[in-house]
């Protein structure tokens, strides 16, 4: 579905809370219309982005660490940076938003 790499719960506390670099997670599910619709954009705003690291985790395979940080609704992009979340988009939004959200949170990376 995406070319961003997938994170599950034995990777994510090294990919995600440990990264260098701020962390933009795609929680997706197959099922989800919104998710395959968000995942080109999220890959478009990957490519422009150097200084963030994009991951996507599919919550139906990995509910532990939907749960853990409260994702009752997908397509949700959480910004993880120093191993904390730092900012949420939940729903399908333009290229703008997730980029602003970004730029909110990246300009320190």
């Amino acid at each position: 579905m995406s070319a961003l790499p997938d994170v599950s719960q034995s990777t994510f506390s090294t990919e995600v809370l440990a990264s260098d670099k701020p962390v933009l997670v795609d929680f997706w599910a197959p099922w989800c219309g919104p998710c395959r619709m968000l995942a080109p954009i999220v890959e478009k705003v990957a490519a422009k982005n150097s200084a963030v690291k994009f991951v996507k985790l599919n919550t139906d395979e990995n509910p532990s660490i939907a749960g853990e940080y409260h994702v009752s609704g997908i397509p949700c992009l959480i910004l993880f940076k120093g191993g904390q979340a730092v900012d949420r988009i939940v729903g399908y939004v333009p290229e703008a938003a997730i980029a602003s959200m970004i730029a909110k949170h990246a300009v320190a990376a």
